[in-house]
This record gives structure tokens, C-alpha cells and sequence, in this order.
């Protein structure tokens, strides 16, 4: 593949990054800006906004890679990413924005009244942050290299310090716009090559594609259903608590809004989750080597080379590179948001934007250190997976027993999420090690989901009956807010919902 195509098409990204960036930062005014847009973001911009930075490196690469590696079984990925939002469009996404807060832990101090759930809550929020940012810093070193033969660590580097500007110069306001642009663009870039790669595949003859399981690849073959369930428990529950997911619904106008932008982004997602499993298919013809390799993850981006060749090979495999590194600026920037955010708030000494700023090239500093010391233990799905993982585990449980049970105290939150998040931490640092390889304890480690979820409810239920007398005494209120609509709530005017 030509370098000198690659590196154009990377270098327009950023530049095109960085000049949608700018627009946003002109209007870009206040504090409320920075964190939530003001909360003016309609359905529409904010569904793309949200579908962009959802659509992280193990969308664009990593979906096609475990499909390549373990056939149609990985499938169960894109259904699941998909199927989380109509979790969170049914549980969360109205209640949430409704309880007006700007982050996961203003939402859970608002609605247990304690300081010490916060702070554990934001503890979490960074934790998770961070080790979802790692597989995007992965994937932009794996991308630079296949495609320029750039060192692992450029790549990583090249996405933190774009990121970094892009988040500190206009905070929220001005990433809004740069994600829903990224959307775009990273479907462009994937439904275009594909087109041209089935009709590759048209003329070769329709050659049939064996997707049967590729032995001895990983643990995943040890205990294969298993797994499966793992992936579906955390991919279905950990939408609705990733952090940089959450807080885009805190710049929704009102509760409705919060609803049909959700109905959007399934139908977003959901159309780009079509294109990945064309590509690791085709991938079992004209990449063969790669399931007994370490870089399956690449497929797409060697695919156009391989089965078209040429010029348009050339053109294609630009494009691709183009849209796997909008796709790591684009999560990146929601999740070093996210962190920042919880930072400046709960951290540094001051919450205004110049804290926040302040806080972003160290809500980044952490992933990319973690970045370089683990490059290549994983798949990158696997990896990202882990964070869903501990989503599910801690801040699925604090939603919906927090939204929907009156009865939560304290107490039993701050016990779901050491018991339920904190576990889960544990099996992924110690998966992460290469501590375990094989067997069961490979297979409960490295998709704790299954066990995690229900011991984060549970420690939940079972210590807030434990302590009744801690009820907050402010519940009835809070639980009023959340599931009144926003006309009926005093304060409301001509029908409509306030900006709270």
C-alpha cells in the first residue's frame, strides 16, 4: 500500500479535526458550555455525536478481527453494542437527564445525598475511562504501523496530543460537533471500500468463506459458550454506564429529547454495525495469515490491498486508514471529556474550564503510559470488552436500582460497586497480566460478567434492606424528578421541559 496515501488521508483527518474543533470552540462561551453544551444539543446532532464516539477502535477494527479469529459467534458484538442502547432507551436515558446532573457522580450524590458514594463513583468513572482509552491508543499505534510502518508508539501519541488540544481548547460544545462529523466519516469510510470488495468478491468467482472456528486462538475456545454469555450480559448492561456514553444524554434539552436521541443512535449504530462482519469474512480469503498471527485487527485496513490491488487499492485502503483513525479521535475525545470532567469536579481545587483544562492532558497521560506497556497483549475488542465488563458491573447496577428503587441507601451502593466494579477490576488487571491462559479460571477472569453483574445488584439489594435508616431523606423528591415529565414539574413553562 502506498505510504504517501495513507498519510495524506490520516493528516486530512486531523487537520479536518482540528478545523471542526475550531468551530465549535467560536461559540463556545460559558462553564455550562464546556461540560454539557449548555444542554441545547437537539436528537439529531447529538445521536451523531454520540454514535461517533461510541464507534471506537474495536467497532471499526477489532469486530472484523474477532470474526476473522472465531467466525460468526463474534457476531454477538455488534447485536450486543446495538442492544445496549435499547437498555439504556428504556431504563435510563429519560430519568437520567431528568435528574439534571453533569457527570455520574453529580448523579450519584444528588440522588444518595453522600459524599463517599461520589467519590468511589468517580473512582470508577476514571478506572473505566482509562481502560477503555487504552484499546483506542492501541489501535491508532497497530493502524500508523500496518499501514506506514511507523514505531507502535506513534500512533498512540499522535491521537493523545490531537485529543488533548481538541478537548481543552472547547471542551463539550466544540467536541459535539467534531464527533458527529467523525460518525460520518467512519461510515463513509467502511461502506464505500466494502461495496468495491464485494464486487472484488463478485468477480473472483464467489469463492466460499469458511468461517469455522480457527483452532487454538486464545482462551476463548476453552470454554466458548461461556464466553458468549459473557459478552452478551456486558455489552447489553455496560451501555448505559460507560462514562463518555452517559454524559452526552446530560446535553439533551429535556427527558424526551434524551429518548429520541437514543432511538437514533440505534438506527446509526446499527447500520454501521452491518459493514464489520463483511470485512473479517473477506478476510478468511485474502489475509489468510492472519488468524494464526497476532494483528487480526488489521484486516480492514489490509483488505482493499489484497483483494483489489492497484490504484484503487491504494485510494480504498486510504480511506479506511482515514475513517480507523476518526475512529480513535472520535472515543478518545469523549472519554478524555468524561475523565476530565470527573477531575476538575472531584479532584483539582477549583471547577472552572481553565481546572478542566488543566485536568485533560492528565485524564490522557495514564491511558497512553498504559498504552504502551500492554500494546499488543489483546484483541482490541477483547480489551474494550473488559470496560463494558466493568460498566455493567458497578454503574448498571447504581442506574437502575438508583432510578427505578426507592429503597437504595448508601451503604448498599457503595457495596454493589467495591463488590460488583471492583471484582471485575481485579479480573481484568490479572487477564491483563497474562496470569491465567486457559481453563476456567482463564474463562470466569476474562469475562466476568456473568458472575460480577449479579454480585453488583445483590451486595446492592441486600445491604440497602440492611440499613433502612439510611434511606436519604431528599428520595421521594429526587424520584418525583426523574419520572415526572418535565411539563408537570413546578417551575415548567408553556408545556415545556425546563433546562435543569
Amino acid at each position: 500500500m502506498s505510504q504517501s496515501y495513507t498519510v495524506t488521508a490520516v493528516t486530512l483527518v486531523v487537520f479536518a479535526t482540528v478545523l471542526v474543533g475550531a468551530f465549535g470552540l467560536r461559540i463556545s462561551r460559558t462553564t455550562s458550555d464546556f461540560y454539557v453544551a449548555s444542554r441545547t444539543v437537539r436528537p439529531g446532532l447529538n445521536a451523531a455525536a454520540i454514535s461517533g464516539e461510541y464507534l471506537s477502535a474495536a467497532s471499526f477494527l477489532g469486530v472484523a478481527g474477532l470474526v476473522l479469529l472465531h467466525g460468526p459467534d463474534m457476531l454477538w458484538y455488534p447485536v450486543g453494542y446495538t442492544a445496549g442502547y435499547l437498555v439504556l432507551l428504556v431504563f435510563v436515558a429519560a430519568p437520567l437527564r431528568r435528574s439534571g446532573a453533569y457527570t455520574l457522580p453529580d448523579f450519584a450524590e444528588g440522588r444518595l445525598e453522600s459524599r463517599a458514594v461520589r467519590r468511589l463513583v468517580s473512582v470508577f468513572v476514571v478506572g473505566a475511562g482509562w481502560l477503555y482509552l487504552v484499546p483506542q491508543l492501541q489501535g491508532a499505534g497497530l493502524t500508523l504501523k500496518t499501514l506506514t510502518g511507523a514505531p507502535d508508539w506513534f500512533g498512540g501519541v499522535l491521537v493523545a496530543l490531537v485529543v488533548v488540544v481538541a478537548v481543552a481548547a472547547g471542551g463539550m460544545r466544540s467536541i459535539t460537533f467534531v464527533q458527529a462529523f467523525q460518525y460520518w466519516l467512519k461510515l463513509t469510510a467502511l461502506l464505500v471500500p466494502a461495496i468495491f470488495l464485494l464486487l472484488a468478491w463478485q468477480g473472483d468467482g464467489r469463492p466460499r468463506v469458511d468461517l469455522g472456528l480457527v483452532a487454538a486462538v486464545g482462551g476463548r475456545g476453552d470454554h466458548p459458550l461461556y464466553a458468549t454469555y459473557g459478552l452478551i450480559v456486558a455489552t447489553f448492561l455496560g451501555t448505559m454506564g460507560l462514562p463518555h456514553v452517559v454524559v452526552r444524554f446530560y446535553t439533551s434539552p429535556n427527558g424526551r429529547a434524551a429518548r429520541r436521541t437514543t432511538v437514533v443512535v440505534l438506527a446509526l449504530i446499527g447500520t454501521f454495525y452491518l459493514l464489520p462482519p463483511v470485512y473479517g469474512a473477506l478476510g478468511r480469503l485474502y489475509v489468510p495469515e492472519l488468524p494464526y498471527g497476532t494483528d487480526a485487527d488489521a484486516a480492514v485496513l489490509l483488505l482493499p490491498e489484497r483483494a483489489i490491488g492497484g490504484l484503487g487499492g491504494d485510494l480504498l485502503g486510504a480511506l479506511v486508514a482515514g475513517g480507523a483513525f476518526a475512529a480513535f479521535l472520535s472515543t478518545a475525545s469523549g472519554l478524555t471529556m468524561a475523565v476530565a470532567g470527573v477531575l476538575t469536579q472531584d479532584v483539582l481545587p477549583s471547577r472552572g474550564v481553565r481546572h478542566f483544562r488543566l485536568a485533560t492532558p492528565l485524564a490522557m497521560a495514564v491511558p497512553l503510559g498504559g498504552s504502551l506497556l500492554v500494546s499488543g497483549r489483546m484483541p482490541v475488542a477483547d480489551s474494550v470488552g473488559m470496560a463494558f465488563a466493568v460498566s455493567a458491573s458497578s454503574f448498571c447496577p447504581l442506574l437502575v436500582l438508583g432510578i427505578w428503587w426507592r429503597r437504595l441507601t448508601p451503604p448498599g451502593a457503595i457495596a454493589g460497586l467495591l463488590l460488583g466494579g471492583g471484582l471485575t477490576f481485579v479480573a481484568t488487571v490479572i487477564t491483563v497480566s497474562g496470569a491465567v491462559r486457559s481453563g476456567w479460571p482463564h474463562a470466569l477472569l476474562a469475562w466476568p460478567a456473568v458472575w460480577s453483574v449479579p454480585v453488583g445488584f445483590l451486595a446492592m439489594i441486600l445491604v440497602s434492606l440492611a440499613t433502612q435508616s439510611r434511606i436519604p431523606p431528599g428520595t421521594n423528591a429526587a424520584m418525583t424528578r426523574f419520572h415526572l415529565p418535565e411539563a408537570l414539574m413546578p417551575g415548567a413553562r408553556g408545556g415545556a421541559g425546563g433546562t435543569r
